[in-house]
């Protein structure tokens, strides 16, 4: 796999999405999506035209940034959620009603990651899945400070008192590990 510093070179939506196993019908969520819509398209995609997704994001313009995005590959099944992650219960998604949750290069940006994890877990069914992507705490031409980036193993601590299951890791790029958590 060949990474860039430049766009979904960097993190491979498809290589992601093929260890989460993201199939057709599957209801999915991007929780802090920002407005690239890197990962929300190619998800629209893999689960086809008649399934719901939502883009959630705290920021209106990066909503409608995605879903503009969204229109211009002729995807019409995205919804957008305007919520704050760090409150758990604020997300307008029914509880317990997906399949995935996506969780990507977001926690470094708060110190509230036990709210954010907690509130990805309420809205994934039994046997449903959390794919957590962030920084690995290693030297890199680009990206957060050090400080700022999350220890993998602390995830893994905060996604098991969210009553998830840690079910694979792996390296989701050059500069990324990636955690793969399924809700008992």
């Amino acid at each position: 796999m060949v990474y860039s510093t430049r766009g979904k070179e960097l993190l491979n939506p498809d290589f992601i999405f093929k260890k989460l196993g993201v199939k057709s019908g599957d209801r999915v969520a991007h929780l802090g999506c920002g407005g690239a819509a890197q990962f929300i398209v190619p998800a629209a995609k893999l689960v086809g035209k008649d399934a719901v997704l939502y883009a959630v994001d705290i920021l209106k313009p990066v909503l409608e940034a995605t879903i503009s995005k969204a229109r211009l590959e002729g995807i019409y099944n995205i919804k957008t959620v305007w919520s704050d992650l760090e409150i758990p219960g604020a997300t307008r998604i029914p509880a317990a009603s997906l399949n995935h949750a996506f969780l990507i290069n977001i926690l470094y940006e708060s110190n509230k990651q036990k709210e954010i994890i907690t509130e990805a877990a309420r809205l994934l069914h039994t046997g449903g899945r959390l794919l957590i992507v962030d920084w690995n705490q290693t030297p890199s031409p680009f990206g957060p400070p050090l400080e700022n980036r999350t220890n993998q193993e602390k995830v893994e601590k905060l996604a098991r008192e969210a009553n998830l299951k840690i079910i694979d890791q792996f390296q989701a790029g050059p500069y990324h590990y990636g955690l793969i958590a399924e809700k008992s």
